[in-house]
């Protein structure tokens, strides 16, 4: 039961983490392009790393004490592709204007005149958006990390990173609509809530029917979420905000800081 609850703290920490976007906006403090285009390099840079070298790996490991090398190797690509899809096609439910991966200009404030009740509710419309988002990812961050917490801590922290532009996309429109500090700080907040949700609902429902195939399915899919995520969300978004160096150094710093605390943490 620790294990649980170490894994729903860690989950609960990467979805409220748009609560860290929220509080900038109220405190009327902003990050830099630079920083954020270093910062969402890196978050992509882990998670593209440990999916690549850990997760894929795990799910190729599981298959292959029970189908031998083989077919393990397709096992696991079907599964990676089939994580692809799922979450391009969450994607795909949501209509651009809203979709937290196809938001841009996340620091700006809006200038002239601007209708609030249209602003309030793409605000609102936007903290649904991503909480839809969050849902699955809660469930590859709880479910990573019930199996194996080593896995579970570096993509909880990439995903919080990532998770923090979302949070200011939910309060900056909210908090022009209405002037209110505090109800744009509380949507950031909530439209986190559904990752440690999500991961728990999974759990819950996956847990009556765990074996070492689901296992390896669930490790072959989370692996191709995250990919995803890193190439449609995180790297486009990172090019955005800075020079495209600026990005190149992010993703190799999270290759770096992954490589080393997965030899310390072997």
């Amino acid at each position: 039961m620790s294990g649980f609850w170490t894994a729903l703290v860690i989950t609960l920490f990467a979805g409220l983490s748009t609560g860290i976007g929220g509080l900038a906006v109220v405190l009327k403090r902003k990050f830099s392009s630079r920083f954020l285009s270093l910062s969402l390099g890196f978050s992509a840079g882990v998670m593209i790393y440990i999916s690549l070298t850990e997760i894929f790996a795990e799910s190729n490991s599981l298959f292959a004490t029970m189908y031998g090398s083989k077919q393990a190797l397709l096992f696991t690509a079907a599964s990676f592709l089939a994580g692809m899809l799922l979450i391009a096609l969450i994607d795909r439910m949501i209509p651009d204007k809203i979709n937290p991966h196809e938001l841009s200009n996340i620091n700006s404030d809006a200038t002239g005149n601007v209708n609030t009740k249209k602003l309030l509710k793409s605000g609102m419309m936007v903290a649904v958006a991503v909480g839809v988002h969050n849902f699955p990812e809660g469930i590859t961050t709880f479910t990573t990390a019930i199996n194996d917490i080593s896995l579970g801590i570096p993509i909880a922290i990439a995903i919080a990173i990532h998770n923090i532009p979302e949070g200011i996309a939910v309060a900056v429109p909210i908090y022009q609509a209405s002037g209110s500090k505090g109800r744009a700080f509380l949507y950031a907040l909530i439209s986190g809530i559904s990752e440690p949700i999500g991961g728990m609902i999974g759990y819950l429902i996956l847990s009556r029917f765990i074996t070492d195939t689901v296992m390896a399915v669930i490790f072959g899919m989370v692996a191709g979420i995250m990919v995803y995520i890193s190439l449609d969300e995180l790297l486009p978004l990172s090019h955005e905000y800075g020079e495209e160096h600026t990005s190149i150094y992010g993703i190799m710093a999270g290759f770096a800081v992954m490589a080393v605390s997965l030899v310390l943490f072997a």
